[in-house]
């Protein structure tokens, strides 16, 4: 059997390159895409280094043509058998949930639209061929009212509900689909590095944090075993 394929849509230094290192390890074939290949060559020798074969796509996942056109384009280098989407959340300004009017609720779903094209992109082979797996990773704000984090509660809300949709939708077809729910700041990323780099600003970050390592170890285990749809990680109490 040819090597499998799993595409890891939004890395970054956190969550995206430990799900790219645990299941590089488990002998995929990795497929990273960000919007920029300023970080690419260190993600790739951080990975060579662990023995992981990886390529590195550029796409904005806003940009509908792009991310077509990279998904066509790692699909036919091999069979995606795994796609993890985790992209960060638009930078637009926060607004108070009591303020949101329908255009600012309507941009905060440009993060949920490039999950249902990964996901379409992806799941017709692993239905066919009775394989495979997707999960996608969202805020706590999905279950638990952030009224701080305003429009980005509905977008995070829709993106669980279509992985645990799809989860009810694919057992029993030999596909896997899930969400992981992340409450905290996981090290390492991005958001993570501006926290801690101004504590005035955000507070302190020491109990709020989460091991990217970790997540996605559980990521690898929901995937092997899926006995779940979904494994909420909450350290802000």
């Amino acid at each position: 059997m040819s090597t499998p394929t799993a595409v890891i849509v939004g890395i970054g230094p956190g969550l995206g390159l430990s799900m790219a290192r645990r299941f590089g390890r488990e002998g995929f074939r990795i497929a990273f895409v960000s919007r920029s290949a300023d970080r690419h060559p260190a993600y790739l020798a951080e990975l060579a280094a662990e023995g992981i074969e990886a390529t590195g796509y550029v796409a904005n996942v806003t940009d509908e043509a792009r991310l077509g056109e990279v998904l066509t384009e790692i699909d036919s280098a091999g069979a995606i058998e795994f796609a993890y989407y985790g992209p960060g959340a638009p930078g637009a300004p926060i607004v108070p949930i009591a303020e949101v009017d329908i255009a600012t609720a309507r941009a905060a779903f440009d993060w949920v639209w490039p999950a249902v094209q990964v996901a379409r992109a992806v799941l017709p082979g692993m239905i066919e061929r009775g394989t495979g797996g997707v999960l996608i990773a969202g805020g706590l704000s999905s279950i638990r009212p952030m009224p701080m984090l305003g429009q980005l509660a509905l977008a995070s809300a829709a993106l669980r509900n279509y992985a645990v949709t799809l989860h009810a939708d694919l057992a029993g077809r030999g596909v896997y689909a899930g969400t992981l729910t992340i409450g905290g700041l996981v090290e390492r990323g991005d958001i993570y590095a501006a926290v801690t780099a101004d504590p005035a600003k955000y507070g302190a970050a020491e109990g709020h944090t989460l091991n990217p390592d970790e997540i996605a170890d559980t990521a690898w285990e929901m995937y092997r075993a899926r006995d779940r749809a979904e494994q909420v990680f909450d350290v802000l109490g």
